[in-house]
């Protein structure tokens, strides 16, 4: 299998990733997926399923990830023999629009999962002085993370950064005295101290 990243929106897949696709015999994706590479598609292109069966793919099927299959994406369900071709992140696109630098960032992810160990280490990595970028889930994101801040006594700035890539891309700042919003689910929170 050949799980290529296809960024975390349109205009942001690799060329790497599309000659991948343009080669493929068979296309597999979740729906957006499909969607942010359909013009590269040159073959049957199913939508996936059932993730937990990923690895009886045979070994030419092209697996579509959004954003990089190794930040909460497929490529923790390739094997050994499999590949993994990277896409553009969110948490690159953020710190992109941001301008804040990748060399002091603690990648976290709550997306999908119970949120209290990304909240523990979201908590260990700020005493560390680090900055984050979490993938947050309904129940912990920019409030949550806010209160956290404020508990510590911390000072940051706050990015929710809604749609990265999207017509509807927005970011917007705060404080965790006035922390932003997400006005939607597919968002990035980006967490930096002040110093």
């Amino acid at each position: 299998m050949i799980v290529v990243g296809v960024g975390v929106g349109p205009g942001m897949l690799t060329e790497e990733g599309i000659k991948a696709i343009r080669k493929a015999s068979v296309v597999y994706g979740a729906k957006r997926a499909l969607e942010i590479a359909q013009e590269y598609i040159t073959c049957e292109a199913k939508t996936i399923k059932d993730y937990k069966s990923l690895h009886l793919l045979p070994a030419d099927a092209v697996v579509l990830s959004t954003g990089d299959p190794m930040f909460s994406g497929l490529g923790k369900f390739a094997g050994e023999k499999d590949t993994v071709i990277p896409g553009i992140s969110s948490m690159q696109a953020a710190c992109a629009r941001t301008k804040v630098n990748l060399t002091n960032l603690c990648a976290i992810t709550a997306h999908g999962r119970d949120f209290e160990p990304a909240k523990a280490e979201l908590i260990r990595e700020l005493m560390n002085g680090r900055n984050i970028f979490l993938l947050p889930e309904e129940s912990f994101g920019s409030r949550e993370v806010a209160e956290i801040l404020k508990e510590l006594e911390i000072e940051a700035e706050l990015y929710t950064c809604e749609n990265l890539g999207y017509p509807e891309e927005r970011i917007a700042k705060g404080t965790p005295d006035n922390p932003p919003i997400a006005e939607t689910i597919l968002y990035g929170l980006l967490v930096v101290q002040k110093r």
